[in-house]
């Protein structure tokens, strides 16, 4: 099912439970807190699998085995078909929290957190459309663009391919100075508030003093792909000899893959032609939703 075609749902919170142990009893709560890429805080279920979270509705008790003695039992909804949800749609719990679908079994919804917060009975669980297309950020690092002494040519042909090619619009698109420190915490904000899918740069990836946007990545991210930065350097050396140069490197902050991009309108247009077409895989495997590996979809447009 499309994004565009797919049913917005609406329901509540109707019970609670956690578990200190992953397959021992669970007791039933009044509240929980969800942590991104984690779970439910205190219960034994909880980690990087993608497994963290389990919806069962009120509705399809007596359809689906277990109770709160259940270790697979942690949300029971009210007045939501969580049936008619595919894998990798999106649910907003409370006033703050995003999960995703990973995984249907039976009447059982598995989910990821990916953006956390403190959720209640009677809280709503319902989908939002604005989670229901990839969502991606650029950002360029110029000290001249941020000043406005130089046009940023660079982070708007890079929204406008990536848009082409995910099919939506940017969250974001900002020009900042070279500064590590600030770029650093837009990453961070971006990936764990905005739930930010995928984080382009262009831009300070250089060897120039202030060349700091790889310097803050890795202070950002939780781990690097490495593979996606050797492609990036590898495409453009089989153009010019200074591709070399260039330090940018690629990595996943949670479910946020953030990838670094030379600042020059060229080099974008040239290091997205390598990216683009691995990023549907790249982002549902990011996301925690199980699929088959190696399987690249050669036109992403389809």
């Amino acid at each position: 099912m499309s994004a565009d075609e797919a049913t917005e749902l609406h329901g509540t919170v109707a019970e609670l439970a956690i578990g200190e142990r992953r397959e021992g009893p669970k007791h039933a709560v009044v509240r929980v807190e969800l942590l991104r890429g984690s779970g439910i805080v205190g219960d034994g279920q909880a980690g990087n699998g993608h497994r963290q979270v389990s919806f069962l509705t009120e509705e399809s008790r007596g359809a689906c085995e277990g109770t709160h003695d259940s270790p697979d039992d942690h949300v029971r909804t009210r007045g939501i078909a969580l049936d008619l949800l595919t894998d990798g749609r999106r649910l907003r719990v409370g006033s703050r929290a995003v999960v995703q679908v990973t995984e249907r079994l039976l009447s059982r919804v598995f989910a990821r957190v990916l953006r956390g917060g403190e959720v209640n009975l009677g809280d709503v669980v319902a989908t939002d459309p604005t989670f229901d297309r990839p969502r991606f950020a650029v950002l360029t690092l110029s000290d001249r663009s941020a000043a406005g002494t130089r046009a940023d040519d660079s982070g708007p042909l890079a929204a406008r391919l990536l848009g082409e090619a995910l099919r939506t619009t940017p969250i974001a698109l900002d020009v900042l100075a070279d500064d590590a420190t600030l770029l650093t915490t837009r990453m961070v904000e971006l990936a764990d508030d905005d739930v930010c899918d995928l984080i382009v740069t262009t831009g300070g990836t250089g060897l120039a003093p202030r060349d700091v946007t790889p310097e803050a990545t890795l202070a950002a991210i939780d781990r690097e792909v490495p593979g996606i930065a050797e492609a990036i350097r590898a495409g453009g050396l089989a153009k010019t000899p200074f591709a070399m140069l260039s330090r940018g490197v690629c990595g996943q902050r949670g479910a946020t893959l953030i990838v670094n991009l030379s600042g020059s309108p060229k080099a974008v247009r040239e290091q997205l032609a390598i990216l683009i077409p691995v990023l549907p895989h790249v982002l549902t495997t990011a996301s925690g939703v199980p699929q088959k590996c190696a399987v690249v979809d050669a036109d992403p447009q389809a």
